[in-house]
């Protein structure tokens, strides 16, 4: 909200701009009374803080995410101490970032491709062995017979005796 000319302001705005316009001159007379203020504005603030990045953390599982990093730094400098340089994900400065994550995510897509093609086959394999099964003795087959067979009628068939019961047991 701005202020015009034409329009008076509020007594809270103009004691807070009075008290603004004095505030210079209270720090110069009072320094203890100054430093108090400033003090309890900076621990209140610094508390704000804290609580802001503590939820922040949680919120972002930054435990979680640091305790990972510093396991994968760690199994690194083991990697590194033990001579193993022929690994893909091993640093080095000409590599960037990007191609690092990138060739990580390819192997485990290559890795997930694997197991989605095994489970398909796997369920394959349980379909060829359903398939007989899905016949009855006759070599007719279930769905069939069952797609022909009266729907609503047999809805009707066991829907009316049951409204007839209820219709008897009411007191």
């Amino acid at each position: 909200m701005s202020s015009s000319s034409s329009t008076t302001d509020s007594k809270r705005w103009t004691a807070f701009h009075s008290a603004l316009q004095c505030f210079s001159v209270w720090c110069s007379e009072d320094p203890e009374g100054a430093q108090a203020v400033f003090n309890a504005v900076s621990r209140h603030m610094g508390s704000q803080v804290t609580t802001s990045c503590e939820t922040l953390f949680s919120e972002q599982h930054a435990r979680e995410g640091v305790n990972i990093l510093h396991v994968v730094v760690t199994e690194a400098h083991v990697r590194k101490k033990q001579g193993e340089t022929d690994c893909l994900d091993i640093w080095c400065e000409s590599l960037d970032p990007h191609i690092a994550e990138n060739l990580a995510i390819s192997r485990q897509i290559k890795e997930d491709d694997a197991t989605a093609q095994e489970a398909e086959e796997e369920a394959n394999e349980l379909l060829d062995l359903l398939r007989p099964s899905r016949k009855c003795g006759f070599g007719f087959d279930v769905y069939e017979k069952w797609s022909k067979l009266p729907q609503d009628d047999i809805s009707l068939w066991t829907l009316q005796p049951a409204e007839a019961l209820d219709a008897t047991e009411t007191p």
